[in-house]
């Protein structure tokens, strides 16, 4: 299931009815605004940017990137014209530098066929993310949340998440993963554990800003 207004305003009235301790939280911030979109090769790269970084830094950094190529986001060939080095011209580091040209050549050499992810399971996304240099299981989850929209994804792996589930629900330390799976079980999340992932950031007012 994708996002859409429809399904936010139909998330938020099921996860109310079946989550008292997420209720008030739903009622404050309103329906989620997450919103599929397509340019999913531009989000995978800017994904490894962004990483660890602020998003005033990112977007800086972004630019810069972006003025390596004349202005215009450049192709898998093009980022493959051109050398680590001059990524770190820019401001990204090193292992980002390689990362970034680690997606193109996977592109260019049809090892990652992104027009094909929309027939694909969250599983089988996340085993063909993963496979590139730099992606892992989290920014594989951020990309099927705030990318692709759907909207069955808990990030197990996000310390936001495991802060806000915490101060919310009264445990003692952060949950592992599977204390995490349990909880959205109990309060009946499934279909929308993305969206219930939102409202866990929106409590920390830490919204993300989509």
């Amino acid at each position: 299931m994708l996002i859409t207004a429809e399904v936010a305003n139909e998330a938020a009235k099921y996860l109310s009815k079946h989550d008292a301790v997420l209720a008030p939280v739903i009622a404050q911030h309103g329906p989620c605004t997450i919103r599929p979109h397509t340019d999913y090769y531009r989000e995978l790269v800017d994904s490894i940017i962004s990483q660890q970084l602020s998003v005033k830094a990112a977007a800086a950094i972004e630019k810069r990137f972006v003025d390596l190529f004349g202005g215009t986001y450049p192709t898998p060939e093009q980022i493959l014209q051109k050398d680590v080095e001059e990524f770190r011209a820019a401001g990204l580091s090193y292992a980002k530098g390689k990362y970034v040209r680690d997606i193109a050549q996977h592109i260019v050499d049809g090892e990652l066929v992104l027009d094909n992810f929309d027939q694909l399971s969250n599983d089988e996304i996340i085993t063909e993310l993963v496979a590139v240099k730099g992606v892992g299981e989290w920014t594989a989850h951020m990309f099927l949340m705030f990318c692709m929209g759907r909207s069955d994804i808990l990030p197990v792996g996000d310390l936001g998440i495991k802060n806000g589930m915490q101060k919310l629900y009264g445990l003692q330390k952060p949950p592992t993963p599977e204390q995490m799976q349990r909880l959205a079980k109990k309060n009946h999340w499934h279909p929308y554990e993305s969206i219930a992932s939102w409202y866990i950031w929106a409590s920390l007012d830490n919204k993300p800003a989509v």
